[in-house]
């Protein structure tokens, strides 16, 4: 195991057949940077895996989903982990988080090929995936 700076991987070029991410993408601050990085160290036709928080898209359900984002999940920090900051950090974290569409954008502007992504539970959660070409 390494801990390592996703905006600056202590890796050579073309070290890895795949590299995921899970739930911490939206807490680099250079998310760019991050994606370049990925593919520089990825091998040709090696695959990238994100799985974020990501934006629902259905309307009643995104109103719903926001009430209790902000107003449950900071209660729930607070009660059971004695820390509402952490929480209303990750509810924070999420919205400003890229939209499905700009993530995959983004993605390809690093150089990764045939982006897509698809989302689970209405897009309160998208996996996006990439190739080196």
């Amino acid at each position: 195991f390494t801990q390592a700076n996703a905006e600056t991987l202590p890796f050579a070029d073309n070290s890895f057949h795949c590299i995921t991410i899970a739930f911490g993408l939206r807490n680099v601050t250079h998310i760019d940077n991050a994606l370049k990085e990925a593919h520089r160290v990825l091998k040709p036709g090696g695959r990238f895996f994100c799985l974020e928080f990501s934006h629902v898209r259905e309307p009643v359900l995104s109103k719903a989903y926001d009430f209790y984002s902000y107003n449950v999940i900071p209660k729930i920090g607070a009660t059971v982990a004695k820390d509402r900051a952490s929480y209303q950090y990750l509810v924070e974290s999420i919205r400003t988080f890229p939209k499905q569409e700009d993530l995959k954008a983004r993605m390809e502007n690093a150089g990764l090929k045939n982006c897509s992504f698809s989302n689970l539970s209405a897009g309160i959660v998208a996996i996006h995936r990439g190739y080196k070409g």
